[in-house]
């Protein structure tokens, strides 16, 4: 996902307390430079600041950060020669969705046989339906195209 010129995540969505994959290909990288870190931290305040050394690769500057708590992601970068790219003195600040809490399994609750029993169903139809989908796409176009024979058994009697 892009979400500015020359930054890139590897994610739709950027998600409290996940990893995120970013990749840096903006004035300092076309500059040549060796060294870049992404400066960040998180909310109005730039909670949690952190320093971390980029890779340099043929796509750019990439790092992988986990993301913290906050209502925004706030980050610049900086070269080895302290030249920094921060938006023209804006920062490159993005929002940060909640982690959906419905998929949360709290360990303190008890989880009951009924639920276990929900869950254990709903594997079993989601591998039937992989199964069905796998043999669709497997035979369907053999079908529609004619090239589907029956294995035949010899049976030769003597």
């Amino acid at each position: 996902m892009e979400l500015t010129k020359n930054i890139f995540f590897n994610t739709d969505k950027l998600v409290e307390n996940s990893k995120v994959k970013i990749s840096y290909t903006g004035q300092l990288f076309q500059d040549a430079s060796q060294d870049v870190s992404i400066h960040y931290g998180f909310g109005n305040n730039w909670d949690n600041i952190n320093d971390v050394i980029m890779e340099k690769t043929d796509l750019g500057f990439q790092a992988e950060i986990t993301l913290g708590e906050g209502n925004t992601f706030n980050f610049c970068f900086k070269n080895e020669n302290n030249i920094w790219d921060n938006n023209n003195g804006q920062n490159y600040i993005f929002n940060l969705e909640k982690l959906p809490t419905e998929l949360l399994v709290l360990d303190d609750e008890p989880t009951s046989l009924t639920s276990s029993r929900r869950l254990r169903k709903a594997y079993l139809w989601s591998k039937k339906i992989r199964l069905a989908i796998y043999k669709i796409i497997t035979y369907f176009p053999k079908i529609i195209s004619g090239n589907y024979k029956k294995k035949v058994t010899n049976t030769n009697e003597e």
